[in-house]
Parts: structure tokens; sequence; C-alpha cells
């Protein structure tokens, strides 16, 4: 897996092509839609909060981040938009959803092809639990990481298992849908005993539970240094 190098002078240009994409998505939806494939406005994140994690990721100056969940790419183009506004010149941005091509028949991958991010963006079709394993084995390092995968509980808690190997001390994990208790519930044992830390006020204006106000995304803090737990101090954690 290559970094790729901004080509200097022509990143307002490119910055500007994925935001027409984008924009593009979210007033036309996708410009086919697979038989049988999820719903776009049900499984899309709103653009509300597209925007907030760009926002988020350019104030982070972001060079790399892993995101698990692909769809429609709603939040993949908000996130490449966020890395080429960050001013680093290496870019990466690691993609992983075995579901693509056989939920999604590639639309998410061809948009953000249509945006001309082949250079900067790598699709990866197996499940995240076997991949980032060898990811992390291999020392790959992101800044940060967004997780919209499975929901299943004991797959979040294995995706942020590796997760916290592979995204740098003191890095960002955003995960779509915490409220979901099965979500909520795999995030609060990397709290309660790995110190992992929401960051205040982040993603404030996102959407909301309208039953209960909960936010549906969550933005956690990995701690620098990394730390060694002691099982024997093992805290439950719901």
């Amino acid at each position: 897996m290559n970094s790729i190098v901004q080509p200097d002078g022509v990143a307002g240009e490119w910055r500007e092509r994925v935001a027409a994409v984008r924009r593009e998505l979210t007033e036309h939806g996708p410009s086919r839609r697979p038989d049988g494939a999820p719903d776009f406005a049900t499984v899309t994140l709103p653009e509300r909060d597209c925007d907030q994690v760009r926002d988020l990721l350019v104030d982070e100056r972001v060079g790399t981040v892993v995101e698990i969940g692909l769809a429609y790419a709603s939040s993949a183009l908000a996130i490449s938009e966020a890395l080429l506004r960050t001013g680093s010149r290496n870019l990466r941005h690691v993609l992983i959803d075995p579901f693509q091509y056989t939920a999604y028949d590639g639309v998410g991958w061809e948009l953000l092809l249509s945006a001309g991010l082949e250079d900067i963006a790598e699709l990866v079709t197996e499940p995240s639990q076997r991949f980032l394993a060898r990811l992390a084995d291999a020392g790959f390092t992101a800044d940060a990481a967004f997780v919209d995968g499975s929901h299943h509980f004991h797959n979040v808690f294995v995706d942020l298992h590796f997760l916290g190997e592979i995204v740098r001390p003191g890095g960002v994990v955003l995960l779509d849908d915490v409220w979901w208790p099965s979500v909520e519930a795999a995030v609060a044992y990397f709290e309660t005993n790995l110190g992992w830390r929401p960051i205040p006020g982040a993603l404030a204006d996102g959407t909301a539970a309208p039953d209960s106000g909960r936010p549906r995304i969550g933005a956690y803090r990995l701690p620098d240094p990394r730390p060694t737990p002691d099982f024997k101090k093992f805290r439950p954690f719901c």
C-alpha cells in the first residue's frame, strides 16, 4: 500500500470535484440503485453529519484514515474531502466493505472514482475483522478511523480492538450508530478499560435519536501513550 503525494497546485480543484460529487449524491441520490440494495436514505450518513466528520478530521490534520463500511460513499466522500483540505502531502484512505459489490453493485466505489480519488482510496472487499488484523500485524498506522460496518457486538468489538493498535496514540476513532446498544456496549469497554475518551463538543449538532436525544455518531480520542492494562484490574463496562 503506497502513500500518495498530493500534486502542487491542484488541491483546490480536486477538493471542488469531490465536493461536487458529494452535493450531487445528497441532492439526487446515487445514479443507480441496484435491485435489492439497502435503501439509500436508511444507510446513508446525513449531510450535516458528513460535514461535521469532515470538519473534525480537518481540525485533526489527518493524512491517513481507515474507514469500515462504504455503502453509497456519503461518509467516504466527506472523509476524502477532509484529507484534501488538511494540507498533508501523503494521503491514504483505506476503505473496507465486503458488501460493496454483493449488496451495492460497486455504486459507492464508482462515486469515489468519479471524484478522481483512485490515487488516494483503496477498497478492500473482505471482512474488516480479518483485514484489520493483517494491517496491525504489518505495523500500518492511521491518524483516524471511521467505523460503520457490522453492528453485531462481537464484530464491533474486534474492529475497535485492532483499530486501537492501528490508529496512532492520540488519534481519533469515530463510530456511526452509537445509539445502537450493541455499538454502545462495544465502545464502552474501550472507554472503561483502555482510556478512550469522548471528544468534548465533537459532532454536537449532528443527528440524534428523536426519542432519547442520543447522538448518532461518537468521537473518541485514543490515549497517548497507548496503555497496557492489567487484567486483574478489569472493570465491568455494561
